[in-house]
């Protein structure tokens, strides 16, 4: 499965353009962030590629959750989205 990493700077319209493509090519991506606006950019794509979507007759689901990650050292918790059509 493929990760997408978003951070606070990410633009939700390319993000979103990334996780429609993903979940066109393989059904299913998910999206991680770290930090409250790197999960505000997240969420905002996730809704973002839901419209993108939706023409060609795909609803998507976010199933949300946190994980564990390692950042120059250290353990940090993300914010984990899976992105998948319903």
């Amino acid at each position: 499965m493929e990760i997408l990493k978003v951070s606070s700077s990410s633009r939700p319209t390319s993000v979103a353009g990334a996780i429609a493509g993903v979940v066109r090519e393989q059904g299913i991506v998910e999206v991680q962030a770290v930090g409250a606006g790197a999960a505000n950019q997240a969420i905002k794509s996730v809704a973002v590629a839901r419209g993108y979507l939706a023409p060609a007759g795909v609803d998507l689901i976010c199933t949300p959750g946190f994980t564990e990650i390692e950042i120059d050292g250290q353990e940090r918790t993300a914010v984990r989205l899976i992105v998948e059509p319903r």
